[in-house]
């Protein structure tokens, strides 16, 4: 029997993270600052924070940091880790993991000190972000990452209501996670059936723009 996709049924956008600026918002409040310091040292003081234990968190890569940071506070209250979560994640960025090609690049080309490191040649693949989150969270469904020149909107909306619809994920977590070196923003938005505010590409783009805004 096939399978018809309708379109035209609603979902909805239950909750969202905004981090930029060591500063971290959901739906509109501000949950924890950190004054003017390093990505690196903002990470470890909103690990501590919002209480997550998961040490491996300390060996990733800054771009998985802040993609498991800002997941972290979408799915801390809606998943189970002794059971399959039927999320999917789709995620994009700019720069891709250019931030740790970069230092992998340079642990080449020192000739003095040549010693490539296995540990971050592991993460100079944006998409292991994806990985990190799916272990923590026990996820099952479907993920992807992509690389565009700006955020993309309508492709994100396009994408999450093809996989509810057609059944692959019972709720989508979608997204913008850029950092390279000091410049990083990480916006994540959940899809699902229902929730608060239509998921639209106004509502999408309100997110992207205005991390104050409430849902």
């Amino acid at each position: 029997m096939k399978r018809y996709i309708n379109l035209e049924e609603s979902n909805y956008i239950s909750n969202y993270c905004v981090i930029e600026e060591n500063s971290v918002f959901a739906n509109g409040q501000k949950l924890f600052e950190l004054g003017n310091t390093s990505f690196s040292e903002f990470a470890k003081a909103a690990y501590k924070n919002f209480e997550i234990d998961y040490p491996k968190f300390f060996k990733m890569d800054n771009l998985s940091k802040l993609a498991f940071l800002t997941a972290e506070i979408i799915l801390r209250n809606t998943t189970e880790s002794e059971k399959e979560n039927n999320i999917a994640l789709v995620f994009a960025n700019q720069s891709s993991s250019l931030d740790t090609d970069a230092k992998y690049q340079d642990s080449i080309t020192d000739k003095e000190n040549y010693f490539p490191s296995p540990a971050v040649f592991v993460y100079t693949l944006p998409n292991i972000c994806i990985g990190e989150i799916s272990i923590r969270h026990n996820l099952k469904s479907e993920s992807a990452f992509f690389v565009f020149d700006a955020f993309p909107s309508e492709f994100m909306q396009n994408y999450a209501e093809m996989l509810l619809e057609s059944g692959k994920a019972e709720k989508v977590v979608c997204g913008w996670i850029e950092l390279y070196k000091e410049k990083y923003r990480s916006i994540l938005y959940s899809v699902e059936k229902q929730g608060k505010s239509e998921h639209n590409k106004e509502t999408i783009n309100q997110i992207y723009t205005n991390s104050l805004w409430t849902l």
